[in-house]
């Protein structure tokens, strides 16, 4: 057993895919300028070369909107847009992303892939010490993930190439603000602990 997860946040088609409602601008300018999907498929697939569990988390909600929160600035204007349908091609993972038999399906209602999530469960199911993060945004999904895993006592790495939010300089800023509590590195660079 490995101890350790990686952890794709929210790399579904309304946010990163080209042709999603974030592809032509939002995310979709910087996904396309940092090569974040390349970088990602490079992560996925170091983690399963390496025998490490994968966990997509998934942000979705009812076509009804039951679980969407009434006082959220960001999960309301999706609601109007329409976004985060869960059973649509919209929260589909990026096809080069794809998950395969084996992986774990975390679907999410908020920012934080731990709150009211499966997350907890399967961390403590498969013992995970060592906590392998990357998505978008790295200043919502991501960073919110870290600091949950941090104050869990795990290990986190932040695979940072991989990860995206809508201005370098906003990426660049919360990274900074992870480096204090997360290890990071990139696609290339990784490797995932056996421990």
């Amino acid at each position: 057993m490995s101890h350790s997860l990686l952890l794709v946040c929210d790399m579904i088609n309304d946010l990163v895919h080209e042709d999603g409602a974030n592809g032509k601008s939002g995310y979709g300018v910087e996904i396309a300028r940092r090569h974040t999907i390349a970088h990602a498929a490079e992560a996925i697939a170091g983690a399963r070369t390496a025998g490490v569990p994968i966990a997509y988390v998934r942000v979705g909600f009812s076509a009804d909107y039951r679980e969407c929160p009434p006082n959220s600035q960001v999960f309301q204007g999706a609601k109007k847009a329409g976004l985060f349908t869960l059973g649509s091609w919209g929260t589909d993972v990026h096809p080069q992303l794809a998950p395969q038999s084996g992986d774990f399906d975390v679907v999410k209602h908020r920012v934080s892939p731990f709150y009211a999530t499966s997350l907890p469960a399967i961390l403590g199911a498969l013992q995970v010490r060592h906590l392998y993060v990357f998505g978008v945004s790295t200043s919502g999904a991501v960073l919110s993930a870290v600091k949950d895993a941090h104050d869990r006592d795990l290990r986190v790495t932040v695979i940072e190439d991989a990860c995206c939010a809508i201005s370098e300089a906003q990426h660049n800023a919360v990274l900074e603000q992870m480096n204090r509590i997360a290890s990071i590195t990139t696609s290339a660079s990784v490797t995932y602990d056996m421990q």
